[in-house]
């Protein structure tokens, strides 16, 4: 197995602290992937291990049909859906799944996350919006999330009666999508029951994920 397999391995292993950190799962739900560079392969976690017992041998190989290709486990139940992203989405090298509670609540209304806070214009460039209901296991879920993210700037989406997808260059992009996924659903629900929340105009949606995404924080020296 090449270098860049076993890295990405350690990189997947470990991020899935982040989940367990930020509250994001329970008990062995939610996974990670990331895309290997250069190769039509991606690493994901492996089906129902406990989060403490995860190692980064433990992390699945599958090609980009999902079929496992180096591991001793078998691969996460959503990992169809993860390789039709990557074989849909070839820009995008991480993907994330949660139940984090607030953002499943939204999900099990088939309501999307409206923008009425900067921090959701910054990351989301709008909404959160909703993917259709679909079955596990199989690529359907894959399906309903490149259909509904192709007309958003969001890389998170709520998928009706399941739960969070977010996606990203790599990740821990993917990771950062879901944590401020989780954070966002919170705040706003909570600002529902105080009232209707004030909606960002458009135009200042657009300035605020251009700032964000192309001036905040720092940039390499040309």
């Amino acid at each position: 197995m090449s270098a860049v397999v076993r890295k990405l391995r350690e990189t997947v292993c470990r991020l899935h602290d982040e989940l367990v950190r930020y509250n994001l799962v329970a008990w062995t739900a939610g996974n990670i992937s990331g895309r290997v560079p250069g190769e039509d392969l991606f690493v994901i976690k492996p089906s129902g291990v406990s989060y403490d017992e995860l190692s980064p041998e433990s992390m699945v190989v599958c090609d980009l049909d999902g079929e496992p290709v180096g591991g001793e486990l078998s691969p996460s139940s959503d990992t169809a859906a993860h390789a039709y992203v990557y074989r849909a989405m070839p820009r995008v090298g991480g993907v994330v799944h949660t139940h984090s509670t607030y953002a499943s609540a939204w999900a099990a209304r088939g309501e999307a996350i409206p923008c009425v806070l900067t921090a959701m214009a910054d990351e989301f460039g709008g909404e959160i919006p909703v993917g259709p209901f679909a079955l596990i296991g199989g690529d359907d879920i894959g399906k309903g999330i490149v259909a509904t993210l192709e007309g958003h700037r969001s890389p998170a989406i709520l998928m009706r009666n399941h739960g969070v997808f977010t996606i990203g260059a790599d990740a821990r992009a993917a990771v950062k999508a879901a944590v401020m996924c989780e954070d966002v659903a919170r705040t706003v629900h909570v600002a529902r029951q105080l009232g209707d929340p004030l909606p960002i105009p458009r135009p200042a949606v657009d300035s605020l994920y251009d700032r964000y995404q192309n001036v905040y924080g720092q940039r390499s020296p040309r």
